[in-house]
């Protein structure tokens, strides 16, 4: 296998879990009630939550859902609120972020996320003693899949992007960073992704 300086993670669906479904259940709705208001949150035909990675507050988001479901305002506005619930850890997966750092690889976050989120999410996250730096779209109001935030990343830190390998849920992220010249991986599960790790370590 091609030998890489940099790792580089996406954090959700990657380093963790989503409940969302289960988090709108907790909150009172059946399954088909949290299935159809997942759908208008992260789903809405304007694609709205991206503004969220972009940069937009929580009270923003709360107002534009609202107004877009008022039926609905009620679970958004706590769902919104309470992003504390919705993560899962995947600590098999951080285990081996660690080992790659005693590999003498270099970590990296790039993701798409909002401000208050990321840091509910990231907050007691052992992987996050592990990372080099970060680039998420909050922070520059760039997101991936678009080149910029690649560019970012890597001019931040000195990266050639060639010596990096990205790991990413989205198929589209994973052409941005071949667009940017990195190699990257398609992760479709936590088996998966923890398979491609132990080949970069062993």
């Amino acid at each position: 296998m091609k030998r890489f300086k940099n790792i580089i993670f996406d954090v959700g669906d990657v380093l963790l879990e989503y409940r969302w479904k289960e988090m709108l259940m907790d909150y009172g709705l059946s399954e088909d009630e949290a299935f159809r208001v997942g759908a208008q949150v992260f789903k809405d035909p304007d694609n709205s939550w991206r503004a969220f990675d972009m940069g937009a507050t929580e009270e923003e988001m709360i107002d534009l859902y609202c107004k877009k479901y008022p039926a609905d305002s009620e679970a958004v506005t706590w769902f919104i609120r309470h992003g504390e619930y919705m993560h899962v850890a995947r600590p098999k997966v951080w285990k081996l972020v660690h080992e790659l750092k005693e590999h003498g690889y270099n970590v990296y976050l790039l993701s798409n996320y909002p401000e208050t989120l990321f840091k509910k999410h990231t907050q007691y996250a052992d992987f996050m003693n592990d990372i080099d730096g970060l680039m998420v779209s909050y922070m520059i109001n760039q997101a991936k899949p678009d080149r910029a935030i690649y560019d970012a990343l890597c001019q931040k830190y000195g990266l050639n992007a060639q010596e990096c390998l990205f790991f990413d849920d989205r198929m589209e992220n994973v052409d941005g960073a071949k667009n940017a010249g990195m190699d990257a991986i398609q992760v479709v599960s936590q088996e998966q992704l923890i398979g491609e790790l132990k080949k970069l370590i062993f």
